[in-house]
């Protein structure tokens, strides 16, 4: 089978490897039938994350077909669609138990390799590194996803495939964040961040009652997005060039009180301005001095109000410096972050998208063949690039579909063509 595999840095390829199969009885696999670039596996095409080796197969927001069923799986049977998270738990240790699926004991075979990054070991993620496990990921034709009756559910058959890929990943790591966030109705939230996540984030906190939201990025397609939900902008590109910071400008937004929440919605290859943000750039070209930019993080622990809170949606790999302490002590802040817990959110979050709450395909901008993955994940880096009628526009998300035949032209990826599965 034909499946994306990293190589080195900023080096992902198309090749084929062994087909997926049946290990353990709890397994199932699936026909990947609809996947996406998440802003975590810039991470890993940047060789940000640790523990990664040539061959790995990638992708961990994915859903499919089921095609084969392990004898001890009680939920699906072949031909079943479902979305699979991006987390895998087991169901049964006290983390899962208590709703906390991204931090299972029980998933991570290597859980020795973060433990000493971390002090203890969370859940196993499909493609994403062997600190998280080593399974091989979403990136391909068919996929093994084990403790299938745990992850996986079903996709109602009003849901479109690409209404439902979302809710795998992107949209319950921005729900997370606006719940991690103790959003309270009359508060006013500010989102670091509108890609998929971000806007993901913007929507359920005026779902969970945020009179105002203020989205913070330097795109200005993205904060067209974010406006169509409903909210308020910031570019902070312009506002810097006018000699306006970011903690002003919130200031100013909220009659000088600051925002009650903020998320951070961008993690560890934030972009910033100024001396610290160019000494964190030289650290973490390094892998060594710094492997995060924490630059957001810092704004947003400077711009939300005294008492307030502050949540991490996006990822962060390990050490950074200049973290601003003092303002979280002085002023009595709250901080909280985390992988999502997948399996504790899905049921609702996909009866909101079968209730018309929501339709988690506006982020998609990208549809283009599993073979042209590499040239999807340079479109996504950059922002920018040819959609599948070969038009170059601005890039949110790419979903990438096996179906979809690749693109044979001397001028580069242009319209996929659609052929029988």
């Amino acid at each position: 089978m034909k499946a994306v595999v990293w190589n080195r840095i900023t080096d992902v390829r198309v090749e084929e490897v062994p087909d997926a199969k049946i290990l353990q009885q709890s397994d199932v696999v699936i026909k990947m039938t609809a996947a996406t670039i998440c802003g975590s596996d810039l991470h890993l095409y940047d060789g940000y994350v640790p523990s990664m080796t040539p061959g790995d197969i990638i992708g961990h927001e994915f859903m499919g077909e089921v095609v084969e069923v392990g004898p001890d799986v009680t939920k699906f049977k072949v031909g079943d669609r479902v979305i699979v998270p991006s987390v895998i738990a087991c169901g049964q240790c006290w983390y899962c138990q208590h709703g906390r699926f991204s931090l299972c004991d029980n998933t991570n075979p290597n859980a020795k390799i973060a433990e000493a990054m971390y002090g203890y070991s969370g859940a196993a993620i499909f493609g994403y590194s062997h600190a998280f496990g080593g399974y091989a990921g979403g990136f391909a034709e068919y996929v093994r996803v084990p403790y299938a009756d745990v992850g996986p559910i079903l996709v109602p058959d009003s849901l479109t495939d690409e209404q439902a890929l979302f809710v795998s990943d992107a949209f319950p790591t921005g729900w997370q964040a606006a719940y991690f966030a103790d959003i309270k109705p009359g508060d006013v939230v500010a989102v670091w961040g509108a890609g998929a996540v971000g806007l993901f984030a913007i929507a359920s906190a005026f779902m969970m009652g945020a009179d105002d939201v203020i989205a913070i990025d330097r795109f200005s397609d993205r904060l067209d997005k974010a406006r169509q939900l409903g909210a308020r902008t910031i570019n902070y590109e312009e506002i810097n060039q006018q000699g306006v910071t970011i903690v002003s400008a919130l200031k100013e937004m909220t009659a000088g009180r600051g925002p009650d929440r903020a998320i951070d919605a961008v993690g560890m290859e934030a972009h910033g301005t100024g001396f610290g943000a160019n000494i964190d750039r030289v650290k973490q070209a390094t892998r060594l001095a710094e492997l995060d930019r924490p630059y957001v993080l810092r704004q947003a622990i400077q711009a939300v109000r005294k008492g307030g809170t502050v949540s991490i949606s996006g990822v962060y790999a390990g050490l950074v410096d200049k973290m601003p302490l003092g303002a979280i002590v002085n002023k009595s802040l709250h901080l909280r972050g985390g992988q999502m817990h997948a399996q504790r959110y899905l049921k609702d979050l996909v009866k909101r998208v079968e209730n018309g709450e929501i339709d988690p395909s506006f982020v998609v901008t990208h549809r283009l063949s599993l073979e042209d993955a590499p040239q999807a994940f340079e479109t996504f880096k950059k922002k920018h690039g040819p959609n599948e009628h070969g038009e170059d526009c601005p890039c949110c998300r790419v979903v990438l579909k096996p179906h979809l035949k690749k693109i044979e032209s001397k001028q580069g990826p242009g319209k996929p063509v659609e052929v029988n599965a």
